[in-house]
């Protein structure tokens, strides 16, 4: 069951991203979708959702491998000078 639910988790986070790279591809070939009414706010819509789709599952898998130490020590938290 857990598995399960985090291949939800990160499955749709990868589908914003990749409707944000459709929205992109677009924009480029001069496609306007419905919600937007000028192309320039529909390709930096389409750049938001990449790079927040993006994130999320990076940093879902950062902190997946930081759980089971399999991130080097210098990507780990700092100690404190005090």
């Amino acid at each position: 069951m857990a598995r399960l639910l985090a291949l939800i988790i990160v499955v749709i986070p990868g589908v914003i991203a990749v409707y944000g790279v459709r929205l992109m591809r677009d924009t480029v070939f001069s496609v306007l979708n419905w919600p937007f009414s000028i192309l320039w706010l529909q390709f930096l819509s389409g750049l938001i959702m990449f790079l927040a789709g993006l994130a999320f599952i990076g940093g879902f898998i950062f902190y997946r491998d930081k759980k089971r130490k399999k991130v080097t020590k210098r990507l780990g938290r700092r100690k404190s000078i005090n």
